[in-house]
Order: C-alpha cells, then sequence, then structure tokens
C-alpha cells in the first residue's frame, strides 16, 4: 500500500504546472479536455472566466443530465403536499378502512417519494460537480452549503433541499450579507436549526410546537456562519438574537409566505427592544432581524473569520496569517463581495506558493470527482459515487451537526479510508463507474502523468498493464490538489 504523505514541491514551476496547479484548486480536479486546451487560454483568462460564471456556456452534457431528474426543479411546496397527502390518507384510514397492505403500500409510496427527493438533490449535485464548466460557482456552492449545513433527514428539510441549494449557488460568487440573507429565510435552514419553533416567550397561547425561545439558529449563525467560536459575543447576545428572530418560520399551507415559503409569524414575534453585540434594536417586527444580519455580515469578526476558512479551503489546513489578513482587509472594504476576495486570494504570493502546491488533502467527494474527471467517464454510475460516498463517511446533505465536514487533513486521512480509496480507485479502474468498461491508462497518464513522483511513475512502469489505471488514481498525488 502506499505510504501517504506531503511531499516537497520544487522551488520553481513551468508556467503550465501552475495553470494545472489553479485547475486543481478552482475545480474538482484537472480533465483531459482541459489539458488539450491548456495552453490556448492564458491562466488570468482563465481565472477571470471562472470568476465570472455567466461569461461561460453551460455543458449541453450537464443540461440533459440535470433534464432527468423531475423533483429538483418542482416547487418544494409541492414536493411537501403531495408527501403530506399520503400521511393524511393513512390518519383518515387509521381505523381499518384499508387493510394493513394497503396501508403498507400507502407508507412505502410516501417514503419513496421523499427518498427520491432526496436522491435526486444528490444525484444533481454530484453531476454539477462533475460535468459544469463553471468549476469554480460548483465549488464555491460546495463550499457554502458545508458552511450553512442542512441536514435532509430532519422533518421536512428534504424537500426545500434543491431549492435551498440552487439559491446559494446564485449567489456563491456575490455578496455575503445575500447568503445569510438566503439562509436565514429559508424552510432549509429554519427548520434544521428549530427556528421555526422560537417563538415569543412571553405569549399566553401557544403555537402548535412553539414553546417559547429557541436559540438554536441565534447560536449557530454566530458561531458557525459568521463570527466563529471566538467572534466576542456573549450567551446575553445568543439570547437577544434568539429574541429577534422570535417569528422567523415557515407557511407550511402556501397561503402567506414568500417563493420560498418563508413567513414571518408577527403574532408570535418578541416585540420589546433588544440589546445585540453593543447596539440597540428597537421593535420593529422582521426588521429587527434584518439589521442583526446587516451587524453580522459587516462584523470584523465575521470579516476574519470567513477569510480563514476560505484560506483553509484554498490554500492549507494551517493558512498563512499574512493571507488571512489581506482576505480580511479585502472583505471588509468590499463588504464581504466573495467575489473580490477570491480574486485577491488567487492573485496572492501566498496561493502561488510552491509550497502550497499539493498541500490539500481531498474529502471523498473532492477526490471520487477529481477521479471521474480525469478518467473522461462519460455517463457515471451516480448511485454508485453516492454509496461510496457513504462509505466513505460523507454523504451529501447527510451531515447531522451544524458544522458541516471539514475540509482538513487530519479528518479525512486514516488507516481504514485509504483502505477504502484504494480498494475503490481499483474497481473505478476496472469500470465501476463506467459501465464496467475499463478506464484508458493512456488518458489518466496524458492527463495527470506530469503530476506524479519519479518513484509513483517507476512504481507504475514496473507494473503490470491491468494495474497501471488503478495505481495512478490510488497514488498519493491524486489524494492531494
Amino acid at each position: 500500500m502506499w505510504v501517504f504523505h506531503f511531499y516537497q514541491q520544487a522551488t520553481a514551476v513551468s508556467y503550465q504546472q501552475q495553470k494545472k496547479y489553479y485547475i486543481s484548486r478552482l475545480s474538482f480536479g484537472i480533465t483531459p479536455q482541459q489539458i488539450a486546451t491548456i495552453n490556448t487560454q492564458s491562466l488570468e483568462d482563465y481565472i477571470q472566466a471562472q470568476l465570472n460564471p455567466s461569461s461561460i456556456p453551460e455543458s449541453s452534457k450537464l443540461t440533459t443530465q440535470l433534464a432527468k431528474f423531475d423533483t429538483i426543479e418542482q416547487q418544494s411546496l409541492n414536493l411537501f403536499k403531495t408527501f403530506q397527502q399520503y400521511n393524511n390518507q393513512l390518519e383518515e384510514n387509521s381505523t381499518a378502512t384499508l387493510s394493513l397492505e394497503a396501508k403498507q403500500q400507502l407508507r412505502d409510496k410516501r417514503n419513496q417519494h421523499k427518498s427520491k427527493i432526496i436522491r435526486q438533490a444528490r444525484q444533481a449535485h454530484i453531476i454539477r460537480a462533475i460535468a459544469s464548466n463553471r468549476q469554480l460557482q460548483e465549488v464555491m456552492t460546495n463550499f457554502w452549503l458545508n458552511h450553512f449545513n442542512v441536514f435532509a433527514a430532519k422533518k421536512i428539510v428534504a424537500f426545500w433541499l434543491a431549492d435551498y441549494e440552487n439559491d446559494l449557488r446564485d449567489r456563491a460568487l456575490g455578496n455575503f450579507r445575500d447568503l445569510l440573507a438566503v439562509t436565514a429565510h429559508h424552510p432549509a435552514m429554519l427548520v434544521y436549526l428549530d427556528n421555526n419553533l422560537n417563538t415569543n416567550p412571553n405569549r399566553i397561547r401557544k403555537q402548535g410546537n412553539a414553546k417559547g425561545i429557541n436559540e438554536n439558529y441565534a447560536r449557530e449563525l454566530m458561531e458557525l456562519h459568521t463570527l466563529g467560536v471566538d467572534g466576542g459575543y456573549t450567551q446575553q447576545d445568543v439570547t437577544n438574537l434568539a429574541r429577534i428572530f422570535t417569528g422567523w418560520g415557515v407557511d407550511i399551507r402556501g397561503n402567506y409566505g414568500d417563493a420560498n415559503n418563508f413567513r414571518f409569524f408577527k403574532r408570535l414575534h418578541d416585540p420589546t427592544d433588544k440589546i445585540f453585540l453593543g447596539q440597540t434594536i428597537i421593535s420593529s417586527g422582521m426588521a429587527e432581524g434584518e439589521q442583526a444580519l446587516d451587524i453580522l455580515a459587516n462584523h470584523p469578526a465575521t470579516a476574519r473569520f470567513i477569510s480563514y476558512k476560505l484560506a483553509q479551503y484554498f490554500v492549507a489546513d494551517t493558512p498563512p496569517k499574512t493571507l488571512v489578513d489581506k482576505l480580511t482587509k479585502t472583505f471588509l472594504a468590499s463588504q464581504g463581495n466573495i467575489k473580490t476576495v477570491l480574486e485577491t486570494l488567487f492573485h496572492s504570493s501566498e496561493f502561488n506558493d510552491p509550497n502550497y502546491y499539493k498541500a490539500k488533502f481531498k474529502t471523498p467527494f473532492q477526490y471520487l470527482v477529481s477521479i471521474v474527471r480525469a478518467s473522461n467517464i462519460k455517463n457515471p454510475e451516480l448511485k454508485k459515487i453516492e454509496w461510496m460516498l457513504n462509505q466513505l463517511a460523507m454523504p451529501i446533505f447527510g451531515c447531522e451537526a451544524p458544522n458541516g465536514y471539514q475540509n482538513t487533513e487530519s479528518a479525512w486521512l486514516n488507516p481504514d479510508a485509504m483502505l477504502r480509496r484504494v480498494s475503490y480507485a481499483t474497481n473505478i479502474a476496472r469500470g465501476a463507474l463506467s459501465n464496467q468498461q475499463p478506464l484508458d491508462f493512456t488518458t489518466l497518464q496524458t492527463t495527470l502523468g506530469n503530476d506524479l513522483t519519479a518513484q509513483t511513475q517507476q512504481t507504475i512502469a514496473d507494473s503490470h498493464p491491468n494495474l497501471k489505471a488503478a495505481l495512478i488514481l490510488g497514488s498519493p498525488e491524486m489524494m492531494y490538489r
């Protein structure tokens, strides 16, 4: 088995190597097509195109594949209502009107409906990462989905998954305040972190399951979404922010909410004035929450926290302080413009330091998607990729904890995980994702060969021809980006 370790890069790299490095960080992995065209576009043109995804024609292959998923463009509320109809039929016939077999059939249809919605949301996410020409937009969509994590199995979250992802994708390279707005108003987040149960504690009559203050969303909004755990807030700030967001809920009947079924329930809101992070929030209903989001989005601690996470994602598990400082300054000066912050990052001396080349260990998702891209698998078997991600402990929309999946080497590099990766690399090389058609070693060699160390290249050269593709896909170099 390979010995996994970070290997030192040369102090100087060629312009072509630099391009491949940028592709490896701004995308989910290099493809044979990119190798063929790597000299036809300048590095700066590539960066600018990826920072402006609307300038890039989308892949017709992706459009065709997404059209096969009949739930991801449906209105979330309609998906939920279909599910609820099955529940209603079961309740109406709970007194022996239906046979036990008929009731079980209803339960199966209900559960299959929900499972299909989750499965299609997951597979759409996978195929976008593999096939989209707007790779940086997909990378950042994946980044924000993890930053603003929701869990598919929590109550009714599943029905709003595709809508939630699409809203984040539309703003992935936009303004951070807009991303906060999307998540703060979205049923997927409000239900996942229980803000739909967060109500005025002084209200005598309770509404359904709403039993007063629920601090879950307020706490994670500060700790995980904006300020960070060391962001300088107190428990009183958590409580007051929860009071500010009382009444922010979901209109599951579809009568009064917005397009995403968000609704502000004025009667459930705490109407008193609040003090939040040292600022007075005058009682003004829903506007209180918007003011709190403004405060959080423009806070220096938020700028540093988001800058650190971006530097960690794109450069190194422990990013250089100089880079975090640069990004923080840009974040504040641009009022949270993510595109501007990334432009600073990609042009920084730290990002271009050869010591950080191949310094980021791929998550299971990044690893499997990069294999498919490098191997040029035309119609990958998405169900098998889903299964592999489950076995590698990274199911899409499957992280129950609100902090999402880690993107550091220590989280994913362990003996069991490496055995699984090498096993899957071998199976994929033999055709596990390509309708049992073995992968073409020549294509992989052309795409990835120059990235392999002399030791790895010699190991491959000395091996049986049937093992060469598997050895490339399971190599230490393939595990890093």
